[in-house]
């Protein structure tokens, strides 16, 4: 458990995927792999009518990749390896036929904001505040961008962006289309997942398949495009000025 994992399980047509690192779930490029992996092995089940998408521990939701392998990166091949690593991730949400609902039960921080715009149905609770902090680091959310900016739009996208040191509120993030549901307790974010869980698996999947099929329209070449943002970071985090932004943070 110290190493973190990916787990699944599938019970009468509803799967869950639960991922876990104990980092505040800062997922290394190993997690994010697996992960990427079962999202697709679960989408392909024929058996699978809804995935819930979940993370545990008492923090974050999802705090980004791993910090201490940003650190580490010392070309531009180890660079473009790792941006890629949420890049697979919501190619592989993005790609599945089925719903995916996200459990978000604590803050959600650069990829783990992509995670969360990635699916379907986000239920939050109202405690789950969210942050692009890449620019702070002298980077930017290039792989996470084109989803944050498919589900909460341009102008949003941008300031998140920019302002990568301040924190949004669950209730701003649903005012913004990113989470469908915000509840006052984890109680609250279950039994409204159970609900709709539950009518998800009992709908048609293939009128469900041709309505993510039209959310995600114009998104075919996402492929190539989130790997052509993550070689963009890949590149950055060399630089001088990143460098000496990353050594700024670890001072913090």
């Amino acid at each position: 458990m110290q190493e973190g994992y990916v787990k699944r399980s599938l019970q009468e047509g509803i799967a869950r995927i639960e991922f876990f690192h104990p980092q505040s779930n800062s997922l290394p490029g190993k997690i994010l792999q697996e992960l990427a992996e079962t999202i697709r092995t679960v989408g392909n089940d024929p058996d699978t009518k809804v995935i819930i998408l979940q993370s545990v521990g008492e923090k974050a939701f999802c705090a980004g990749a791993s910090f201490d392998e940003l650190i580490a990166i010392d070309d531009e091949a180890g660079g473009l390896n790792f941006f890629s690593g949420f890049a697979h991730v919501i190619n592989a949400m993005r790609k599945t036929p089925q719903p995916i609902i996200a459990r978000i039960h604590g803050k959600c921080v650069g990829g783990g904001v992509g995670v969360a715009a990635a699916a379907d149905y986000a239920i939050a609770i109202e405690n789950a505040s969210i942050k692009l902090s890449e620019l702070a680091v002298g980077i930017g959310p290039f792989v996470v961008g084109p989803v944050v900016e498919l589900k909460m739009g341009t102008a949003t996208y941008t300031q998140l962006a920019f302002d990568a040191q301040s924190w949004r509120s669950a209730a701003w993030a649903r005012e913004k289309g990113l989470f469908a549901e915000v509840h006052e307790s984890i109680n609250g974010v279950d039994a409204s997942i159970e609900r709709l869980s539950q009518q998800l698996a009992n709908s048609n999947p293939e009128a469900m398949k041709e309505i993510k099929r039209a959310s995600w329209a114009g998104t075919d070449h996402w492929d190539n495009l989130l790997i052509e943002r993550a070689a963009i970071s890949g590149r950055l985090v060399l630089s001088e000025f990143t460098r000496n932004a990353i050594a700024q943070f670890k001072k913090k």
